[in-house]
């Protein structure tokens, strides 16, 4: 049963990306056939006044149709409210909505999360330094010691928030080879240390091991001010980790490519939060919400992205498209790559998680 969740999380998260589109065409007066959710066998279908509302049995993604590539729709090919015959703007931003719609949903599941179980802190301000991993790194020399408290850095307070560790450790690494200014708190006692982080470009360290101050815990939020500022924070945090996980996949794929899950693996990991704590269902909503949105926004085949590409050239080509022929056969063979790739995933982690239970195939 606690994989129900899970399911249903990335259902709605389809449902939520596709209404974006819908909406999109549907507010500026665009035509729309089709609404499906999945791919595939239909099972089950509504014919609405203008659209078909379908739901397929590969749930692997969804889709909405418009009448200007259907051979049986009796709409005039030059009527203006084809997606076809509108302006590249317009299009643009009907591309362009379920992307938007998952950000926005995403934002305001961690708003909801913020209200409803609070805002995750501990009872001390600071970043504690647990481990000296080295009587020769850049933290022995400056002076840290096991228990250290660090209050700030470079004029950067750390407060409560179980952002401060994420926040120090950035901090850090931005800064190799560059002075930082702590202000640390010693059984009581306050000391100004200045530290000179080592490494490179982006990867700076001090050589130790951080925790938090205490034991993280909830608290409700003392205004609506405050819970608008946590979810914008958590947003921005989740939004910047997706995008550097996506960076180093393309730069370091060969040892990055195994770490990469599928819609089975990623009902498992929900399930687990799930069993963990129930309130960690709205992290996993809005990580993978922000996952999908900034994956759809790549310019690939099938993808978003990749049809926002054809319209930056339609524009560069003085609103010239390309043939109509080249842009189906991209799409259709991108759609091919990206259904296969999810079979192969889900074999994959389906595999995995076999292995796990010890019920592997011989």
């Amino acid at each position: 049963m606690s994989a129900l969740p899970a399911i249903a999380v990335l259902a709605i998260l389809i449902l939520v990306h596709e209404l974006g589109h819908f909406m999109a065409a549907r507010i500026q007066g665009i035509h729309v056939n089709r609404f499906s959710i999945g791919f595939g066998p239909v099972l089950w279908k509504y014919q609405g006044k203008e659209t078909e509302y379908a739901l397929r049995a590969i749930p692997l993604g969804g889709y909405v149709g418009f009448p200007d590539d259907d051979e049986e729709s009796d709409i005039p090919a030059n009527d203006p409210n084809l997606m076809k015959n509108r302006p590249i703007i317009d299009r643009a931003i009907v591309i362009s909505a379920g992307v938007i719609a998952n950000f926005v949903f995403a934002y305001l599941v961690l708003l909801v999360m913020t209200l409803s179980v609070g805002i995750g802190t501990v009872d001390q301000a600071g970043v504690k330094i647990t481990t000296i991993l080295d009587q020769n790194s850049p933290a022995a020399v400056a002076g840290l010691q096991a228990g250290d408290i660090v209050l700030s850095a470079n004029g950067i307070k750390f407060d409560t928030g179980l952002t401060t560790l994420d926040r120090f450790q950035t901090l850090i690494s931005k800064s190799p080879n560059q002075s930082v200014e702590l202000v640390v708190d010693r059984n009581g006692r306050s000391l100004q240390l200045p530290i000179l982080p080592d490494g490179e470009s982006g990867k700076g360290r001090i050589g130790v091991r951080l925790d938090f101050t205490g034991k993280p815990h909830r608290r409700a939020v003392h205004n609506l001010a405050e819970a608008f500022d946590s979810a914008t924070q958590s947003f921005e945090r989740l939004v910047v980790m997706t995008v550097q996980g996506l960076k180093q996949l393309a730069t370091n794929f060969k040892n990055t490519a195994g770490q990469l899950s599928g819609p089975v693996a990623i009902v498992a990991m929900g399930s687990e939060l799930v069993k963990s704590d129930a309130a960690a269902l709205f992290d996993f909503t809005a990580i993978i919400s922000i996952n999908l949105a900034i994956v759809n926004i790549l310019p690939l085949p099938a993808l978003d992205g990749g049809q926002l590409v054809f319209l930056a050239i339609e524009a560069l080509r003085g609103g010239k498209p390309l043939p109509e022929d080249l842009q189906n056969n991209v799409m259709q063979g991108g759609l091919v790559i990206l259904l296969g790739l999810g079979v192969v995933m889900i074999f994959k982690d389906s595999f995995n998680l076999l292995q796990q239970s010890g019920l592997s195939p011989l």
